[in-house]
């Protein structure tokens, strides 16, 4: 095993202690959280070492490195997760090669997502990013719709051809009434589920959670944490 192999499976195992011990004291079982690994800023060549580890889902944020990293691996069993901002104009790219795109955030963007995936011939997952730092009407800090603007994206995601809603996503956001409150955060998020799962039933993936705060995540009852920092280490400065 290369001493990068080796950091790497070092790391996934301390992540995969603290998923376990989280699902324990939350009354989970581990199989209903799944590890999506944040894999911005590293090469494909980790991206690869994971896969020999066991991981099989992926995110990036940027399609400037994701699409060369997935075209790279394209011969592994990997989901591909775009967790970023996206701007219309890279949507065909990421639609290239993404699974699911967590990020939807404004109609545009989900007429645009279905049009390219349409065109080739794709089934694109779609999860409504929540800003629950915003207004009712408003958008985040980091993107994301305000809760008041959930259902009417929802339903057009729901309509649109080539497009699955599949859940809810949200950062833990840095300012308004939950800052530094990241387990609050998350319970709304998940009363959020709650509410769209009403009128759509399997859109049931909820994805919250980093390396600083999976285990709130996991307590609030989240499907999906996203972990990079602690499985890659710190990243590089971008210069």
């Amino acid at each position: 095993m290369t001493e990068r192999k080796g950091e790497l499976a070092a790391n996934l195992a301390k992540v995969e202690e603290r998923i376990t011990a989280a699902c324990v004291a939350a009354g989970r079982k581990r199989e209903e959280v799944t590890l999506i690994v944040v894999t911005k800023t590293y090469p494909a060549g980790d991206v690869r070492l994971l896969s020999e580890l066991g991981v099989r889902h992926v995110a990036e944020n940027r399609d400037q490195d994701a699409a060369p990293k997935a075209a790279a691996c394209s011969d592994l069993p990997l989901s591909w997760h775009f967790v970023g901002q996206l701007q219309t104009n890279k949507v065909r790219s990421v639609v290239g090669y993404a699974d699911v795109v967590q990020s939807v955030d404004r109609s545009k963007l989900v007429t645009a997502l279905s049009r390219e995936a349409v065109r080739a011939g794709r089934e694109v997952g779609c999860l409504i990013q929540v800003a629950l730092d915003a207004g009712e009407s408003a958008r985040g800090a980091r993107g994301g719709v305000a809760p008041g603007g959930i259902e009417e994206l929802a339903d057009l995601v729901a309509e649109s051809p080539g497009l699955r809603l599949d859940g809810l996503m949200t950062v833990a956001p840095l300012t308004g009434e939950y800052a530094g409150r990241q387990r609050a955060a998350f319970e709304r998020l998940m009363d959020l589920s709650t509410d769209l799962r009403r009128g759509h039933p399997t859109a049931n993936m909820v994805s919250a959670g980093m390396s600083a705060d999976l285990e709130e995540a996991v307590a609030a009852g989240a499907t999906h944490v996203r972990v990079g920092t602690a499985v890659l280490g710190v990243r590089p400065r971008l210069g």
